[in-house]
């Protein structure tokens, strides 16, 4: 077996030194041989077939050395990551400090891997927790303004000889000029007063404007070729109408629900403001917890997994000498991680397992959001090996829940808060690993379901088959530091010829053990 000592050299990050041995090395080498023997053309030889001493004469024995050791670093890492229980995040670098003596592969190959790993931390006892989150009105005021809203869909515009205000829908001529020339020009525009969806400004300008009257004000453009750039906005206002809406009576109920009666509409938007209540005071309290636990322990960040995310977050960007924005972006995925971690930290110790039906809900919610059919998302997780981190995901929401059933919760005024069909139960015994698997039966069933489909004869002519939609990694949101990414193998540099060391390069992301 491979030997390895872990050096600890932070609380996020530890060294790897691993020892192989020639026996262990030897099917690695062997390997190597036929590697080589298929990429080089020897006369006299068919390919595949070169020997060993012919393949050590033309490209030296140091070349399948280096073959060998690069196919099998990954197996040792994984190895010696397993047997001594290193829980890694973010990216490994391997350095090789010795390697076999090239004459006969006799000795030890000997090699260092840098890896950060998640930090060890305690959670507090949940029941001392306390969750304070702003209540949610459901009194006759909040179903006054959910009637209004319900009546505004129903509404009508009439024309008004007065200045317009908040809430009145104006029709407008816009023309933008940048030093003097002329950019854009938009004619009977139909805005909304004080919903700021139209341009920066443009409220204050247009605020006690009537019918027939213009002004101007500058604005920074947000679409077109001058998009960011500052212009004048000369603005006329051609119209100003106000919105009706229908009284809120019997005959109003009967065309805008199901209801025979203004009673028993405005009885059922209080259910459904109960309804939406417990939704809204759940996700505001998840919030609260997971904010409440970051402050309540100390969770060191590895700097080189920040590091390496807000770079490339700011690289997509184009905004890598952008400062400010970095600061912001670093500040969202440190706390990204320590969310992760703390989630990660809930799910272990109330050994949450994820059910299939769970996952199930979870996929085919997800499919919806990314507008695509769920077989169709899970194939594309599963051509991307994502469907353990999709499990993970749920499983991070699932302890969350069970964690707020454990919490008090309270409002403002000091009441509790009733999050019944908000919390989770801790009696699921699904496996993680049965999860798994039947999601890949679900995408291996409609593989097979599409390839009987194309093999049947059809009496209309098939539609071409879309490509898969790539499913989008999920959120830092900083978008994000994923701790749960597969590991890959640490890589190796080439060294130069029969020097014993190679100079230490950085390897594939690897993932959380």
């Amino acid at each position: 077996m491979v030997t390895t000592t872990v050096e600890k050299l932070s609380p996020t990050r530890v060294k790897l030194h691993i020892s192989v041995t020639p026996d262990e090395l030897k099917p690695a080498i062997a390997h190597a041989y036929e590697h080589i023997a298929q990429d080089i053309q020897i006369p006299g030889f068919r390919k595949g077939k070169v020997p060993a001493p012919i393949i050590d004469q033309r490209v030296g024995r140091g070349a399948v050395i280096e073959h060998a050791v690069s196919e099998g670093l990954d197996g040792f890492y994984r190895e010696a990551v397993t047997a001594n229980e290193v829980r890694t995040v973010g990216r490994p670098t391997a350095e090789v400090i010795e390697w076999p003596n090239e004459n006969d592969f006799s000795g030890d190959l000997k090699v260092e891997v840098e890896v950060d790993v998640r930090p060890e931390f305690d959670l507090p006892e949940l029941k001392d927790v306390t969750v304070e989150i702003e209540p949610v009105a459901t009194d006759d005021a909040a179903i006054d303004a959910e009637l209004d809203r319900l009546r505004g869909r129903f509404g009508t515009l009439v024309t008004v000889d007065r200045p317009a205000k908040t809430g009145d829908f104006v029709e407008l001529n816009l023309v933008a000029t940048i030093d003097g020339t002329e950019i854009d020009r938009a004619e009977g525009v139909s805005y909304e007063v004080g919903s700021g969806e139209l341009l920066q400004g443009i409220d204050e300008a247009i605020d006690s404007l009537t019918a027939g009257e213009d002004t101007t004000f500058r604005s920074t453009l947000v679409g077109g070729d001058h998009a960011g750039d500052e212009a004048e906005v000369s603005v006329s206002v051609t119209a100003v109408k106000e919105r009706e809406l229908p009284d809120a009576d019997d005959d109003f109920a009967q065309m805008a629900s199901e209801f025979d009666t203004i009673a028993e509409l405005r009885d059922s938007l209080a259910e459904r403001l109960a309804e939406q209540s417990v939704y809204v005071q759940g996700a505001a309290a998840r919030d609260k917890l997971v904010d409440a636990l970051i402050a309540a322990v100390e969770i060191p960040v590895p700097a080189q997994l920040v590091e390496d995310e807000v770079h490339a977050h700011l690289e997509g960007e184009g905004r890598l000498e952008d400062d400010v924005h970095r600061a912001e972006v670093t500040e969202a995925s440190e706390k990204q991680f320590r969310t992760q971690m703390i989630l990660d930290k809930l799910a272990e110790a109330h050994d949450v397992q994820v059910s299939q039906d769970e996952l199930t809900q979870y996929l085919i919610q997800s499919a919806a959001q990314y507008g695509m059919a769920p077989q169709e998302f899970v194939e594309a997780l599963q051509a991307q090996n994502q469907l353990p981190a999709l499990v993970g995901e749920v499983a991070r929401n699932k302890a969350l829940a069970i964690a707020l059933g454990k919490v008090t919760v309270v409002d403002t005024d000091g009441k509790p808060v009733d999050l019944t069909g908000f919390i989770a139960p801790e009696d699921e015994d699904a496996l993680e690993e049965e999860v798994v698997e039947e999601a890949q039966e679900i995408a291996d069933e409609a593989a097979d379901a599409e390839a009987a489909a194309e093999k049947a004869p059809a009496k209309k002519a098939p539609a071409k088959k879309a490509p898969a939609k790539k499913a989008p990694a999920k959120k830092a949101d900083a978008e994000k530091a994923d701790a749960d990414a597969d590991a890959e193998k640490p890589a190796a540099k080439k060294p130069a010829a029969r020097k014993p060391a190679a100079k230490k390069a950085p390897a594939k992301k690897a993932d959380a053990e």
